[in-house]
């Protein structure tokens, strides 16, 4: 006997993913997660997505006394659970969405779906040097906004020359008592509004033409970075509460290269205002089409946004 079709299926399982679980299951739409299985190279993809590598969220409404990631998301997944989510932990390996309905294969776990939501989030770039797994969450960070309170009148170190890196120092700058960027090159890649308020900081200093080459610390966290300077091959040693890595983040869109429409940043695009794709059927929520706000409130609310723009659009179609 044939498999019954899902009504709405989520890849993905952090803030966006699990909220929408929860509106799709309280509107009756019986969603199936896949969750995504753990990945040794790379902690940011296990399921419940970046939180569960974030310690203490203090920015989430509805906490005053703070709540780890993982104990976040965790709450999440009771919630969608409770009413009536299922829940497979595994990652999904192919999907095909030329027709409808649409195919989602797992590992274990196969479905086929009138309605597809994509949660699969992004994950910080790393600097990939000694020392730096070890320290994260314990002075290293790839998030000023999630992580910059713990750094109160602190010195801090920030590496990247973009925009992101010039947001990541000017946040950092109204909470630590100095910030200091590290560039590889000696001229900045941010747009030119962004470069003119960090250079005016007196808050912020430069190093140029600098790459970090190992972090430093011990049992109670990091101390310091083993730099080099690119022109001259001097190595030195710099003293710092903490280390933010400004990189860029990659977007987890693998498994839907030449299926869907995406922005010239790589993030899956949507239709302003929306979580609709390309695709008639297709959405999109969370940190996958949100290169700007990456924030786990934002990314519930966008959860919220597909799930009532699937059952909506499933009611235009008859459904």
């Amino acid at each position: 006997m044939a498999e019954p079709i899902k009504k709405v299926t989520i890849i993905g399982s952090g803030p966006a993913g699990y909220t929408a679980a929860i509106y799709a299951a309280r509107a009756n739409l019986e969603p199936v997660m896949f969750t995504g299985g753990p990945a040794v190279e790379d902690p940011a993809r296990v399921p419940g997505g970046q939180l569960m590598i974030t310690t203490d969220v203090e920015n989430y409404p509805g906490f005053p006394e703070a709540v780890t990631g993982p104990e976040l998301m965790d709450r999440f997944q009771k919630q969608a659970e409770r009413f009536g989510t299922v829940v497979h932990v595994e990652n999904v390996v192919e999907v095909d969405l030329s027709s409808r309905p649409f195919l989602v294969k797992g590992e274990t776990h196969s479905c086929r779906t009138q309605t597809l939501i994509i949660a699969t989030g992004a994950s910080a770039k790393w600097l990939d040097v000694p020392g730096e797994d070890r320290f994260k969450n314990r002075g290293v960070s790839a998030c000023a906004t999630c992580d910059g309170a713990f750094f109160k009148n602190q010195e801090v170190l920030v590496v990247g020359g973009g925009d992101t890196a010039m947001e990541e120092a000017l946040y950092l700058s109204k909470i630590c008592s100095k910030v200091t960027i590290l560039h590889r090159r000696e001229s900045l890649r941010a747009s030119k509004i962004m470069q003119e308020r960090a250079l005016q900081n007196p808050r912020i200093d430069f190093v140029w033409n600098t790459v970090v080459e190992e972090v430093h610390g011990d049992e109670r966290g990091m101390k310091a970075v083993r730099v080099k300077n690119l022109k001259s091959g001097e190595v030195s040693s710099v003293e710092a509460g903490g280390l933010f890595v400004a990189i860029g983040h990659s977007p987890t869109t693998d498994l839907f290269h030449g299926k869907l429409e995406f922005q010239a940043n790589g993030y899956i695009r949507t239709k302003p205002g929306s979580t609709y794709t390309n695709v008639p059927g297709v959405f999109a929520c969370g940190d996958v089409q949100d290169h700007y706000y990456r924030q786990a409130i934002t990314a519930a609310g966008t959860g919220c946004m597909a799930a009532i723009d699937a059952e909506r659009w499933m009611l235009e179609q008859g459904e």
